[in-house]
């Protein structure tokens, strides 16, 4: 077997191995060529044995090829020894360019095989350009990467989209500053951080430990979960996790104000805002500073108004104005504090964890008016109440008007469980609202649920009826006090007949819910059972037609009124407010304000000549008087 023709080794290092000939009929292209050593890098220095030289005019025309469609020259800088790595830019060495390299171009260079071929049309394809937009998929798909190898998240595979959403907003959002704004605080952790104070404890410790025994003992803060349990028997109610947040404000609320009783009286629902309401009653001896200092200023600063009025009514005493003989309709006073409307205080809140903010008390000019109109709650207690006829006040007034009206018409509870004291007659009082307070039954053993259920009459209210004349117990708003009777003696005669007013009657305290009126031949009540597959471990329900959203359980010895809604009132017709009322007279009309046309002369002769005729019978007259009395003279 013939030996074949090698190359020879250089220092041995070959060791002697012999390698077979390459010209063996193969083509000039195909015949091995000698590699320059910077294209081995520095350290990979080849011998100029190792390779004969390739031919001189094929190594000049590849630079000018390369150079010729090459259409993203690199920069060489970049593969020098000391360029750093990191962080990886878009067009990073490492990553490869984002243009596809363009092949050096020959005519003695083979067809590319199908695999290459492929790879190319693939890679033309994501290089498209966008319709919408000028970005191509393929310079996306490098920037995304070029996003994750920088940040290398935990997971990148789970915020894939959130990354490529990212990734598109930066390119076509660039950083024009290096600083950025401060993230904005989302309105949930900023409830959250409010209501964290709820679920923490001031005290640790011993001390902890005793204020805990303190608030196992007697406290006015209501059972509220217990409560909330009934009701979601019954369909309605909050949530498990609000009805707590609703106790721990309350329980903040009670740290906070000297209350006695406290109680939730619902939730009253707005367009931005909604209103959680507290029902309190302050400790004997605890009154209310702060509103009779209000009205104490407000006093005061009518009457420095009225003196500094009078004042410079004293110095423009030369032009008189008539005074008008309208006069305005006596205002009724408001109910004295823990009497009527004003029995109870209301404390709402928005939120849990926000501050309580005490509502004022109602007047009779603001139940009567809100009688009148129908409006939604914003959320803003500041907040103006524009309407016809007008509303006297802001929303807190009307909120406090509404809270009077649902109290007195849906707070109910079982017949029994409340009685009169001893104390009190039987005979009606002079205002006709007869008794005013009550006390608890410590006899009272509970109603069967089916018998609560059947008959409305097992029902009673518990709250004063609000007249119509905006208060539980009727006041004669023509009757002068004494300071008034001194004023004049003329007036009052002339206001006599005013004060013949007829008296207003309401419904007594405790009066059975069968006694109320019906609504467009519809009962204002529905009772029905919390579950009827088990009648005997359910409980009994009520639910108020006339103000949508009260409702009342009852179970034992156990019941609760609770209201959610609007705050409006049934109303079997469309609401339509009131039309304004009729234009007053401005002065009476006669025939010496009239404007009458002006006589012709024939009429001003015939005037002036009828003048002269009586003119000369009332002297004749005269003279005809004095004759007789000189004749009587002379007899």
């Amino acid at each position: 077997m013939p030996m074949y023709q090698g190359y020879p080794a250089e220092d041995g290092a070959m060791g002697g191995l012999e390698y077979p000939s390459m010209d063996m009929g193969y083509p000039q292209e195909y015949q091995p060529h000698a590699y320059q050593a910077a294209d081995f890098g520095p350290g990979l220095a080849m011998g100029p044995g190792l390779y004969p030289p390739m031919d001189s005019a094929y190594q000049e025309a590849v630079p000018d090829l390369l150079a010729q469609y090459s259409l993203y020259p690199e920069d060489d800088q970049e593969f020098e020894e000391g360029t750093q790595h990191g962080p990886y830019l878009r067009d990073d060495p490492a990553l490869g360019p984002s243009e596809p390299p363009f092949m050096s171009f020959s005519r003695d260079m083979p067809e590319p095989e199908p695999r290459e071929l492929a790879v190319q049309n693939a890679k033309a394809y994501l290089l498209q350009t966008s319709a919408s937009c000028n970005l191509s998929l393929y310079e996306h798909l490098v920037n995304l990467l070029t996003k994750v190898l920088n940040e290398r998240p935990e997971d990148p595979l789970s915020i894939l989209e959130s990354l490529n959403r990212t990734t598109q907003w930066e390119w076509f959002h660039p950083k024009l500053d290096t600083l950025r704004d401060d993230p904005e605080l989302q309105p949930t952790y900023e409830m959250a951080e409010k209501q964290k104070a709820l679920f923490l404890r001031s005290s640790a410790g011993g001390e902890g430990e005793q204020e805990m025994e303190e608030e196992v003992g007697e406290t006015p803060v209501p059972n509220i979960m217990e409560a909330a349990f009934y009701f979601e028997q019954a369909g309605v109610g909050l949530s498990t996790d609000e009805s707590f947040r609703i106790y721990l404000a309350l329980k903040q609320l009670v740290e906070q104000q000297p209350i006695h009783t406290c109680r939730f009286w619902g939730k009253i629902l707005g367009l931005s805002r909604s209103y959680l309401v507290a029902e309190v009653e302050f400790r004997e001896g605890e009154e209310e500073g702060e509103e009779e200092e209000l009205e104490e200023i407000l006093e005061g600063e009518a009457l420095e108004a009225h003196e500094e009025e009078g004042e410079e009514d004293e110095e423009k005493e030369v032009d008189t104005v008539p005074k008008p003989q309208w006069k305005p309709p006596p205002t009724v006073p408001k109910e004295e504090s823990r009497t009527g409307a004003n029995k109870y205080l209301y404390f709402v809140c928005t939120e849990p964890g926000r501050a309580w903010t005490r509502l004022p008390h109602v007047t009779p000019a603001q139940i009567v008016q809100a009688r009148r109109i129908k409006k939604f709650f914003t959320g803003h207690l500041d907040a103006p109440v524009t309407s016809f006829p007008p509303f006297p006040g802001n929303e807190a007034n009307y909120l406090r008007a509404q809270i009077a009206r649902i109290s007195a018409a849906t707070h109910i509870s079982p017949l029994g469980f409340y009685q009169f004291g001893e104390e009190e007659g039987d005979e009606e009082e002079e205002g006709g609202a007869g008794r005013d307070s009550f006390e608890e039954n410590p006899d009272f053993e509970g109603i069967p649920v089916l018998e609560l259920v059947d008959s409305m009459a097992n029902w009673v209210h518990h709250m004063q009826h609000i007249l119509p004349q905006g208060r539980c117990t009727w006041v004669n708003p023509l009757q002068k006090t004494e300071e008034e009777e001194e004023l004049g003696e003329e007036e009052e005669k002339a206001d006599e007949a005013m004060e013949e007013v007829e008296q207003e009657v309401g419904p007594p305290l405790l009066t059975p819910l069968s006694e109320d009126a019906e609504v467009m031949h519809m009962s204002p009540w529905t009772t029905r059972l919390s579950c009827s597959l088990c009648p005997q471990y359910s409980v009994a329900v009520v639910r108020s037609n006339l103000w949508p959203g009260a409702y009342a359980y009852a179970s034992g010895k156990k019941f609760e009124n609770l209201y959610i809604g609007w705050g409006h009132k049934y109303s079997p017709e469309n609401f339509n407010p009131a039309l304004p009322a009729p234009i007053q007279q401005e002065y009476p009309s006669g025939p010496e304000i009239m404007e009458m046309s002006d006589p012709t002369v024939e009429e001003e002769q015939a005037l002036k000549a009828a003048q002269e005729q009586a003119l000369a019978a009332a002297e004749e007259e005269e003279e005809d008087e004095e004759e007789e009395e000189d004749e009587d003279l002379e007899d």
